[in-house]
């Protein structure tokens, strides 16, 4: 068992082919981007040098994936990025990246978190399922580097035994109100 809090090590041979060193066998830039968006560090080095070339293969990643149309920086921010390798800008710019990312994640885990608490519509039937569609949705929109924390899932609620069959009528209506609206935003 290894520590995911290693990185991969990925080593790229004089013919260019990429070896894992975990597995021993030969993997694919898409096998790479696989590891990462499963929450993996990968180290990419060359093996006769010793150079890390991980920037390199995960910008020819970010760059193959905008190309097949997986667009996720807008024109703007890469246009942004490409002066700021000519400006004074260069030394904020990555740090301000990285601070950004932090955030995105640290928001993302806060809305799933106060969905989790103890209000009246995250104990409705059928929440359990739209959460588990919003934690999709942040792993999509993080790259799979997202995750709930175990406190952010909520225990089923108990039903009162004296709850009427109107009451239950009355939950299952605005229930599928709920998944009407849910359902026109989606769209």
């Amino acid at each position: 068992m290894t520590d995911a809090k290693t990185p991969l090590l990925i080593k790229r041979y004089a013919s260019r082919r990429l070896y894992n060193t975990e597995t021993s066998d030969y993997v694919t830039l898409e096998d790479i981007s696989g590891f990462i968006s499963d929450g993996r560090d990968v180290k990419i080095v060359d093996l006769k040098s010793g150079d890390d070339l991980t920037r390199q293969y995960l910008l020819q990643i970010v760059a193959e994936r905008e190309s097949k149309g997986e667009s996720v920086l807008p024109v703007a921010v890469l246009t942004d990025l490409v002066r700021s390798y000519t400006s004074q800008a260069s030394s904020v710019v990555p740090q301000f990246l990285a601070m950004s990312f932090d955030m995105l994640r640290d928001s993302q885990s806060k809305v799933v978190d106060n969905m989790a608490k103890a209000n009246p519509i995250a104990q409705m039937p059928g929440m359990d399922a739209f959460r588990a569609q919003q934690e999709a949705f942040f792993k999509a929109m993080t790259g799979g580097q997202w995750s709930a924390t175990p406190e952010a899932k909520p225990s089923e609620p108990a039903v009162e035994p004296s709850e009427s069959k109107e009451d239950l009528d009355a939950i299952k209506t605005q229930l599928a109100e709920l998944q009407e609206k849910l359902g026109k935003l989606s769209k």
